[in-house]
């Protein structure tokens, strides 16, 4: 059995060109990046009225390997273009970090793929290098500031922004700054975050053009002064000199699948730090050019598909049209209680407990008012009982259900879900956002714990409370919630699968990112640097001579 990257390799994809004219761009418009990438330029401001279709592919809690999400993303694209619907992809990009550690590779997999894999899961067209470029010189910045003569007054201990690597390194977590004596600056407390934990990340997904990014950039709250008082982007006054370095990355990516059909690749926040979604500028310009856009939200529906439709859906201007709900049988079935090294075995007791995660989904989601589908990621040691279980209990709850093989027929193997999505954006939606902007922080979070995860409520500890204050005091309180957990379970606790109800989300702090325009609650023990495990992926990868790369994934 070949590889993904096997697979990719020996695909024949078209020059960059003719995806982009396909796609209907026009060539004053493609900045080509080689001969299978491209940058997009559009200078005309977005037409809402011309707005396709939008399908928001989403999942359960997954398993420490993921699901498929991004596998069933792109095959459906490709099984609804083959079917002669206009469609287009609109993913994020990946992270190093994890390619080289645990999860490897995030551009789909077997023959639903978007190419070239290898160049999209390490450097790609440099987005990720420009923005830990924007973020390392913004701090640089602010030490230099304080070292100075500190004319802004700012509190070395109370700096909130931090420096970022594409890296998984768990040794930079907690650092100290500034020694070696007075030529060396000011010492600090410090500490490094993943790239796509970032603010400036957040902000290049969410911005609308080049002068929103400017703007947001300007807003970013970089510390607090000895009296307690904000100090913004702005007062430092290098907001233009940030947005500089941002000039390019904030154009979307042009690729294509190993089917040909268009994606654009751009922004990558996680879903379980961040936001989880792809750009703002990509989701609008593939519902412009296309009938149906696919796009994803990372993690299961209580992460990226709970702050897709609270967060991204108000600044996108449309609301998907269906939500397709990622299911896999191994998954279901580790959250019935099975150990992992059991999941190639049919066991129809655990798969029955683990079907209570997908129900909580399911509810979570259809609360929206939009209409959901269950995707059955196929894998190949899934038995038929198994399958139908799954299907069976989907239809239980009035959701229609759909196995695919997308990884080893690519859209082949997605025509009847492809039909399915199709039926289900046919129907009226009653999009019903979970909170109001007016709505206090903890009414927010209150219904997010509640009507998405199922639980009691939410618990602040005492420097929450503290915080939770001074953002009332700033006038803060308005902006929605991005709530930081593990992705594992629905509650703050990895090891808690299934679908509980006998709990409350404990917050420990609160971070506001005021550039990005939400407040982050920062649940649990998340980090926002990652660790590499024990025997991580990078330990897999090689290059012969000639350029070759193996074990990507």
């Amino acid at each position: 059995m070949k590889s993904d990257i096997e697979i990719a390799q020996a695909a024949e994809p078209w020059p960059i060109e003719k995806v982009a004219a396909a796609a209907d761009f026009q060539p004053e418009e493609v900045l080509p990046y080689g001969r299978e990438k491209a940058k997009i330029e559009r200078k005309e401001p977005v037409d809402r009225d011309q707005f396709g279709k939008l399908v928001l592919v989403t999942s359960i809690n997954p398993t420490p390997a993921g699901e498929g999400k991004s596998t069933v993303a792109v095959g459906l694209a490709d099984a609804m273009q083959q079917a002669g619907q206009r469609t287009m992809l609109a993913l994020r990009e990946p992270s190093l970090g994890p390619v080289m550690g645990m999860k490897g590779g995030a551009t789909g997999g077997g023959y639903s793929q978007v190419i070239p894999m290898d160049d999209i899961n390490l450097h790609f067209t440099g987005d990720f290098h420009a923005l830990t470029v924007a973020q390392n010189t913004l701090v640089a910045l602010i030490d230099n500031s304080i070292y100075q003569g500190n004319p802004l007054n700012l509190d070395p201990r109370q700096i909130i922004v931090k420096r970022v690597l594409d890296v998984n390194d768990r040794d930079l977590r907690h650092i100290v700054i500034g020694l070696g004596g007075r030529t060396s600056g000011v010492p600090r407390e410090g500490s490094f975050e993943i790239t796509a934990a970032s603010e400036m990340m957040a902000i290049l997904t969410l911005s609308t053009d080049l002068a929103d990014l400017k703007r947001r950039i300007n807003r970013i709250v970089v510390g607090y002064t000895y009296d307690r008082q904000p100090v913004t982007v702005a007062e430092l006054g290098v907001g233009g000199a940030l947005a500089t370095l941002l000039k390019d990355a904030i154009l979307p990516n042009l690729v294509q699948t190993i089917s040909h059909t268009p994606a654009l690749i751009h922004g990558g926040p996680f879903a379980n730090i961040a936001q989880g979604t792809n750009s703002i500028q990509a989701t609008q310009l593939a519902l412009q050019q296309a009938d149906y856009t696919v796009t994803e939200a990372g993690f299961g529906a209580d992460l990226g598909g709970e702050k897709f439709l609270d967060v991204k859906t108000p600044l996108l201007g449309k609301h998907p049209d269906a939500i397709v709900v990622v299911a896999t049988v191994r998954a279901l079935k580790m959250h019935g209680g099975l150990a992992k090294d059991q999941l190639d075995h049919e066991d129809l007791d655990a798969l029955h407990k683990g079907l209570a995660n997908l129900g909580r989904h399911l509810h979570s989601m259809k609360r929206y008012g939009i209409p959901v589908v269950v995707a059955v990621n196929r894998f190949t040691n899934d038995t038929e009982a198994e399958l139908q279980m799954v299907v069976d209990y989907s239809n239980e709850h009035d959701v229609p259900a759909y196995p695919a093989d997308v990884w080893g027929q690519g859209g082949n193997g997605a025509r009847e879900l492809a039909a399915g999505v199709i039926a289900a954006a046919d129907q009226p939606a009653n999009f019903t956002p979970l909170y109001e902007p007016t709505d206090d922080v903890e009414t927010k979070l209150n219904r997010i714990v509640t009507q998405i995860y199922g639980g009691q409520g939410v618990e602040l500890e005492p420097k929450a409370q503290k915080q939770l204050r001074q953002l009332v005091d700033q006038g803060w309180d308005h902006l929605p919630v991005i709530v930081a957990k593990t992705q594992y379970s629905l509650t703050d606790d990895a090891k808690r699968l299934g679908a509980p109800t006998d709990f409350k989300i404990h917050i420990r702090e609160f971070v506001p990112k005021l550039g990005a325009g939400f407040i982050v609650a920062m649940a649990g023990s998340i980090l926002t640097m990652p660790g590499l495990p024990k025997h991580p992926a990078a330990e897999k990868i090689e290059i012969t001579d000639d350029g070759t790369i193996s074990g990507l994934y």
